[in-house]
């Protein structure tokens, strides 16, 4: 069983994405009320779901920052305009940045991991991989980085292991003289 937190940005994604696909219809006499979708996703996980305010914080915040976490997605993906990414992967990003950037309740690892796991679950093939980079970079670029617990960067600055690692200031290599 998916912990009650996985199990809330479950209902969460569900709810936002299918309030994105409403909204994106375009029909006059369809009904696109967050509200009623909610309430609706929640009564089906009712059982399973031991409070409920997490996923509506989810929804409701995620909505009403949803301008400025398209503008903070937008430089991270600068190769996918928002309306030309998935749906689905969209809606993964939106929760996610909202966790990462305006929430702050998780580390910032675990909101990433969570988003790339909801990503494997409901995405397509690579959206994982898309989440992933696109989160990283966000996370990179934000104020709250910290780059000594980023194992990725570490990694990069390692020296190979066959080479030694060099003691004091390197050796400037000598110059050629113009004769």
């Amino acid at each position: 069983m998916a912990s009650n937190r996985h199990l809330a940005r479950i209902i969460a994604l569900q709810t936002l994405y299918e309030y994105d696909f409403r909204i994106g219809l375009e029909m006059a006499d369809l009904k696109t009320d967050i509200n009623e979708i909610l309430d609706r996703n929640l009564a089906v996980y009712a059982e399973s779901l031991e409070e409920t305010d997490f996923t509506v914080g989810l929804v409701k915040n995620t909505l009403k920052n949803q301008k400025k976490i398209d503008a903070i997605i937008a430089p991270a993906a600068p190769e996918w305009p928002i309306e030309q990414i998935a749906k689905v992967d969209k809606t993964i990003l939106r929760l996610a940045v909202y966790e990462l950037m305006f929430a702050k309740e998780v580390p910032p690892k675990v909101a990433i991991n969570e988003a790339v796991e909801l990503a494997k679950s409901f995405g397509g093939e690579n959206s994982s991989k898309f989440i992933n980079g696109v989160l990283g970079t966000i996370y990179r670029n934000s104020e709250f980085y910290e780059p000594k617990e980023d194992k990725k960067l570490q990694a990069e600055q390692k020296p190979p292991a066959d080479q030694p690692k060099s003691k004091g200031k390197p050796k400037s290599e000598p110059s050629q003289s113009d004769s």
